[in-house]
């Protein structure tokens, strides 16, 4: 039987990292089998977002990469749906792997949905309810339009039957019916995996003069709190306060976009007390190895990023999620996390609640083979 073409579609940073467990399972158990080619969407075009990754997660370069697109959601989508579907009318693939929930999962999932390509969603199930959210709205309809759908956790895939989506009547192309499977987290694999080689690889605490276990990880990227300027101004305020409280210092790896809208929008002063604090640490956006590091040694994390929240919950660190709703509820539900709105006051007080307290971190996430399991079901699932 000839090789399976898989072509795995990625655009953020996160699905970069997803895709290396898979390209891994893929070279490790499954190279006989599957054949993967792998799309960069642009979505995220800074070198340390991307490119570096590639590098040292040890995945070949994309074989097709679209240019740098727009960042209008609308726009950015149409054009990845465009190079998109081009790469796909001009090679002939089995099957679209896409990931999480960013513009680039959409896209890919609606192009290939057209041409009746069947569509894998890795990290499917997941629900946050808050329709305001852009990746609420992309993990739903990629959900809707996939043939195969992995959730990583129990309650993931209980999403998935509420919504009719594990028995659901769809057929696709050449009677292909629609399959839900509890895999596991592909990102639970990957930090299994990278930790050992963080530990030597990394320099972070060196570079930091950081100390294991005091201080605490801050990432804030979420256009909702970072395009609102009273809500940026309110979650730095309560960071500012933190670190001048507890007098711990607070290591802020500052997403281009943040960045760009501290500069804009925030008035000199502001600007001033945060670029001279004595204890916030400024710098650029953390490589692979050494954020697994941060999140791994910090005593907190605070954060309005999925991925981040996740990771930090694998490395039993707890952690207060700037947002008011998240898609990872077990880790809010176990203790181990602390909602928080874009608001000083109530930032200081998740983070009053959550640091001292004593959690037990349960394995929700799998058993670190979630990817091994996943293109297993893709080569039944086609075969």
């Amino acid at each position: 039987m000839s090789k399976l073409k898989i072509l795995t579609i990625v655009g953020a940073r996160p699905q970069i990292i997803k895709a290396a467990a898979i390209s891994r399972a893929i070279d490790d158990h499954f190279s006989e089998q599957v054949e993967e080619y792998i799309l960069h969407t642009g979505q995220h075009y800074d070198n340390n977002m991307s490119a570096v990754f590639f590098e040292q997660l040890g995945i070949p370069k994309p074989d097709f990469q679209l240019d740098h697109i727009a960042t209008r959601h609308a726009l950015q989508t149409g054009l990845m749906m465009e190079g998109i579907e081009k790469v796909l009318q001009e090679n002939q693939f089995d099957m679209v792997i896409v990931y999480g929930d960013t513009n680039s999962t959409l896209a890919g999932t609606l192009a290939a949905s057209k041409l009746n390509i069947p569509v894998a969603h890795v990290e499917a199930g997941l629900r946050s309810y808050d329709m305001d959210m852009p990746e609420e709205q992309n993990r739903i309809v990629s959900d809707h339009l996939s043939s195969l759908l992995f959730a990583p956790t129990q309650t993931a895939m209980d999403n998935l039957k509420h919504e009719g989506l594990t028995d659901s009547p769809a057929v696709f192309k050449n009677y292909y019916q629609r399959r839900a499977v509890l895999s596991g987290d592909v990102m639970y694999d990957n930090s299994m995996y990278f930790a050992q080689i963080a530990e030597q690889d990394s320099m972070i605490f060196h570079e930091l003069d950081l100390e294991r276990e005091n201080f605490i990880l801050a990432t804030i990227h979420r256009p909702s709190n970072t395009d609102n300027e009273n809500n940026l101004r309110e979650i730095l305020k309560a960071l500012l306060s933190i670190a001048a409280t507890e007098k711990t210092p607070i290591v802020f790896p500052v997403h281009p976009r943040t960045r760009k809208m501290i500069e804009c929008q925030l008035p000199a002063d502001v600007r001033n007390e945060l670029y001279n604090s004595a204890y916030i640490k400024i710098i650029e956006p953390a490589s692979f190895f050494d954020i697994i590091m941060l999140e791994k040694y910090a005593k907190l994390v605070i954060t309005d990023s999925g991925g981040v929240q996740k990771e930090a919950y694998f490395y039993q660190t707890p952690s207060v999620i700037v947002r008011e709703q998240t898609e990872w509820v077990e880790i809010v539900e176990s203790g181990a996390a602390v909602l928080a709105k874009p608001e000083c006051e109530s930032i200081l007080k998740s983070y009053s609640e959550i640091v001292n307290r004593q959690v037990e971190f349960k394995p929700f996430f799998g058993d670190g083979h979630a990817a091994e399991k996943i293109v297993n079901e893709i080569i039944n699932y086609l075969s």
